[in-house]
This record gives C-alpha cells, sequence and structure tokens, in this order.
C-alpha cells in the first residue's frame, strides 16, 4: 500500500456474526489468538468458545452478539498490523473502531458492548418492536413512506447506502409499513430488537451513565461517528458520539460520502465478513467517484495476503 495514501478501516456491526467466526485468525495469528484471550478475561466466559464453535442460537442473542464481534473485529485488526489513517464502524463497529484509535480499552469496549446488548434486549419485550429493511427505494421516497404510518413509532434507523434503507420501531408500524411499502420493496428483518429508535431512548440514558463511568481518551486518528457522520478527535465528543449512537440512526452512506469528499479512496474492512466494503462500492458508484479501492481484512488468508504487501 502507497504510504502516502490516506487508509481508513471499517469495522462490521451486528448481523455479521456466524459460527466459526475468528478460528483460523486465532490458530495463525499470535495476535488475535491473545485478543480472544484477552475478550475471555474481560467477561469472566469463553466468548471465543462462542465464536468458534456456537450454538448458533446463543451467538445470536444481542447481549453475546455484540462482544463477539467486537472481539472478531479487533482480532483481525490486529493479525493485520497496519496503521489507519481515519475509521468509521457500523452500529457496533463504532467500538472497535475506537479500540482500533486506542479511545477505549479492549476490555473495557467488551464489557461496554455486553452491557450495551443486554440493555438494548430489555429495553422492548421480544414481540413489541422490529424492523424493515427498504431496498431500491430513496431516502426521499422512504421519508414520504415513514410519514403515512400511524399505527406506532416508525423511524429511520440506518441509512446504509442509496438504496438501501433500514426503519425501526413498534411491530404494528413495520407492519403497515410493509403494507404501504411498494411491492416487493419492504422486507422485515430477523431481529428481536428494534434498533437505533426512540423506543430505546430510555435505555439510552442509562447506558449514557456506563459511558460516562468509562474512560476514554482523545483518539489516535479521527473516527467518523454514526450519528453525525462527521469525524471525532477528542474523548468528550467520542462520548457524546456513543451516547446518542444507542437510539439515533446509523448514517453509513453519508458518512462515507464525507470520507469522499475528504479524499479518502482506499477502504479496508476488519470483521467477521465483508459487508461494508460492498456498500462503499455502491455508494461510490450511485456518486460517480472513480478509483475507489477496498479491501477486505476478514480471513486469515486475506490478512496473510494483506500484510505480506
Amino acid at each position: 500500500m502507497l504510504s502516502g495514501m490516506q487508509r481508513a478501516f471499517l469495522f462490521t456491526g451486528q448481523g455479521s456474526q456466524f459460527v466459526g467466526m475468528g478460528k483460523d485468525l486465532a490458530a495463525r495469528f499470535p495476535a488475535a489468538k491473545a485478543t480472544f484471550d484477552e475478550a475471555d478475561a474481560a467477561l469472566g466466559e469463553k466468548v471465543s468458545q462462542l465464536c468458534f464453535e456456537g450454538p448458533e442460537d446463543r451467538l445470536g442473542l444481542t447481549e453475546n452478539t455484540q462482544p463477539a464481534t467486537l472481539a472478531v473485529a479487533i482480532a483481525a485488526f490486529r493479525a493485520l498490523g497496519q496503521q489507519p489513517t481515519l475509521a468509521a464502524g457500523h452500529s457496533l463497529g463504532e467500538y472497535s473502531a475506537h479500540v482500533a484509535a486506542g479511545t477505549l480499552g479492549f476490555a473495557d469496549a467488551v464489557r461496554l458492548v455486553r452491557e450495551r446488548g443486554q440493555r438494548m434486549q430489555s429495553a422492548v419485550p421480544v414481540g413489541v418492536g422490529g424492523m424493515v429493511v427498504l431496498r431500491k427505494m430513496g431516502l426521499d421516497e422512504v421519508k414520504a413512506l415513514v410519514a403515512r404510518v400511524d399505527a406506532g413509532v416508525c423511524e429511520i434507523a440506518n441509512v446504509n447506502e442509496p438504496e438501501q434503507i433500514v426503519v425501526s420501531g413498534a411491530i404494528a408500524a413495520m407492519d403497515q409499513i410493509v403494507t404501504l411499502a411498494p411491492p416487493r420493496k419492504a422486507l422485515k428483518l430477523n431481529v428481536s430488537v428494534p434498533f437505533h429508535c426512540s423506543l430505546l431512548q430510555q435505555a439510552a440514558t442509562a447506558f449514557a451513565q456506563v459511558l460516562d463511568r468509562t474512560t476514554l481518551r482523545d483518539p489516535a486518528f479521527p473516527v467518523w461517528c454514526n450519528v453525525d457522520a462527521k469525524p471525532v478527535t477528542t474523548a468528550a465528543a467520542a462520548r457524546s458520539a456513543l451516547q446518542r449512537q444507542f437510539a439515533g440512526s446509523v448514517l453509513w452512506q453519508q458518512t462515507i460520502e464525507g470520507m469522499f469528499a475528504a479524499g479518502v479512496r482506499h477502504f479496508v474492512e476488519c470483521g467477521p465478513k465483508a459487508t461494508l466494503v460492498n456498500m462503499v462500492k455502491r455508494i461510490a458508484l450511485a456518486k460517480g467517484i472513480e478509483g475507489v479501492e477496498t479491501v477486505a481484512a476478514t480471513t486469515a488468508d486475506e490478512i496473510a495476503a494483506l500484510a505480506a504487501k
């Protein structure tokens, strides 16, 4: 890689997990093995075993998915051993980005996202909330659709890319938006929590106090935050962004477009599997941005090939 090039490291969020994730990393890279050992020690239980062996239903519980995914992302990052110029993470992935930047200690982050997952899960009883992904619809079209929903809370949760937007809220409102949407454009997601909407606001307020008690340092490089789609460069700004992120929208498309505007063209993704770099490609295509390079650093082979360059 060119030394003068701006390299944005992206960290995958929840939904990318699978049984077996991180196993090859731990087997082939001492830094990855040490990361899983540290995660196990931080929680006093075998997060590593859950990643490597499952079972899938336990790994899929939000309170387990979050620390497990964070551990895999940081194991990949440390195994690669390269320094970003800037970073961002999708929802949960923002915590991984801050670990990479030194804002958060890894053990603290593992414990934080375990509590984040628990508080999200208990904030809304199962079956009360849900999420719907809207595809092949622009943001203005989705906003107009959301404005027609009157069956309960319905809010834009994720702006992932130009034609993939996720809404979140009350289950009746999710059913209504599927009915109102054009045919084959709305799909209910298999989630037990209505992430990134105001139904989580009370839990967010309580979690903000947990973040207030956690030591944060100024990041070593800018970390673009989900809620503002802007870089944070201080511990205070990072804390505020993470507090607001709990129940706030993930402005992923706007984040990547902001990076493009800042001249970033090289993106590396660390996590269980590559999802964000594919979004980057589609955002670039929609914006007519050329010269964008994306690299996945998710498997042991990918990392070995990158590290050899």
